[in-house]
């Protein structure tokens, strides 16, 4: 029976070069996949899946007015499909990840998301919540926390050698404006060690 599946994981935590490696397990098997991403994600172009250690590959882009249910239809009309791969999947609406439940419920295709489950102000996203609550499995991809080495599970936004607690919830950005912190850090980060991994422009 088909699932709806939430990877989520602080920045760093691998979740990109997971979706791509489950991509190519099922490719592997002349089973086809339809990869996708919001057009919120930039950082490495419109419509690309990349990964921090130098994978990528094109996925079709979703916008903010798209039905996913009527997408992915379409495509299923085109392709046997065995698996719909959603990346950055907190950048969906709400009513987004209802229509990738239609998807699991009404054409019996699993669909595995991925994705931050909070913001840098600890504020869950859309997408997020709704995956929250409506998901059939929900897992936690671990990393570590820049500054103790324990587990992270929220991520830091640094500008200017300053960490933000106010501000745009949508900020793209890589390793030059968020790192992974523990709860501990998120509060009270190490402003000595935060000199040295993002000193300050003048």
């Amino acid at each position: 029976m088909a699932q709806l599946f939430f990877e989520y994981g602080a920045m760093n935590s691998g979740k990109s070069i997971e979706i791509l490696k489950v991509a190519h397990n099922y490719e592997s098997q002349g089973r086809h996949i339809l990869l996708m991403t919001p057009i919120l994600d930039t950082r490495a172009g419109v419509g690309i899946v990349a990964s921090r250690i130098g994978l990528s590959r094109q996925a079709m882009v979703i916008k903010k007015e798209d039905d996913l249910y009527l997408l992915v239809k379409k495509s299923q009309q085109n392709d046997d499909l065995a698996v719909i791969l959603v990346d950055e999947a907190q950048f969906l609406s709400a009513k987004q990840v209802d229509q990738l439940a239609y998807v699991v419920d009404e054409l019996n295709i699993p669909v595995m998301t991925f994705g931050l489950k909070q913001d840098a102000f600890n504020q869950l996203f859309e997408g997020s919540k709704r995956l929250i609550e409506l998901a059939d499995k929900l897992e936690e991809m671990k990393t570590i926390c820049s500054f103790c080495g324990k587990k992270a599970t929220t991520q830091l936004r640094i500008v200017n050698g300053e960490p933000q607690r106010q501000g745009v919830q949508v900020f793209i950005g890589g390793d030059e404006a968020y790192i992974p912190t523990c709860r501990h850090h998120w509060f009270k980060p190490d402003i000595q060690k935060l000199a040295v991994m993002f000193p300050k422009q003048h």
